[in-house]
C-alpha cells in the first residue's frame, strides 16, 4: 500500500523482496561517496543486516502508467545502542534519493517519517551516519536539528601499490 507523501510522490513500505533493490540503493549511495571503491561488501551488509527489524520504505515517483512502481529514494531503518546511555534508538541504516529528485523536500520528508515511526515505537532518539564530506546530507541533518554526538576516526596504515 501507498501514500501520498509529498506532491508528485507516494511512500511505500518494502518487504524482505526488495533485497536486490535495497542493494542497488545502498551502492548508489556509496559509489557517490566512494567513486573509485570496491564496494562488494555491501552484499553481506544487507545480507547480514535487512530484517524484519530493519523496516525499508521506498518513494516512487506519481506515475499511474508505470507499473512496478520505480523507486527514486530509499530508507532503510534499524536499531542501535547508545553506548553512553544504554537506551535503544531508532537508527538510519540509509537515506538515498536519487539527484535529479533532490531539492524537492524528499529528504526532509523521509526524515520527518523516521521521527514519527521512531516516537511510535518509544525511541526517545535517532542516531545515523554522515560521512564529513557529503555536505548537503549534513546540512540537511543540521537543518532539522541534529548534532554531533560522536567523530569517528580513522587511520589507513597501507595503500595498495599498483605496478606499472
Amino acid at each position: 500500500m501507498s501514500e501520498v507523501f509529498i506532491p508528485g510522490y507516494h511512500l511505500r513500505q518494502g518487504s524482505r523482496l526488495d533485497r536486490a533493490l535495497l542493494l542497488k540503493f545502498a551502492y548508489r549511495t556509496y559509489k557517490e561517496q566512494f567513486p573509485d571503491q570496491d564496494l562488494s561488501h555491501l552484499a553481506l551488509t544487507v545480507e547480514q543486516y535487512f530484517s524484519p527489524q530493519t523496516p525499508l520504505w521506498w518513494v516512487d515517483k506519481f506515475n499511474p502508467d508505470s507499473y512496478p512502481p520505480e523507486p527514486i529514494a530509499c530508507l532503510w531503518l534499524g536499531n542501535a545502542i547508545d553506548l553512553a546511555d544504554g537506551e535503544r534508538t531508532a537508527h538510519v541504516f540509509l537515506l538515498y534519493v536519487a539527484p535529479e529528485h533532490r531539492k524537492r523536500g524528499i529528504g526532509s520528508a523521509l526524515m520527518a517519517h523516521v521521527q514519527q515511526w521512531a516516537i511510535g515505537r518509544g525511541d526517545r532518539k535517532i542516531s545515523l551516519q554522515v560521512f564529513t564530506n557529503n555536505q548537503p546530507a549534513l546540512n540537511l541533518y543540521q537543518k532539522l536539528g541534529y548534532q554531533p554526538q560522536s567523530l569517528s576516526m580513522q587511520k589507513i596504515l597501507y595503500r595498495e601499490v599498483e605496478l606499472p
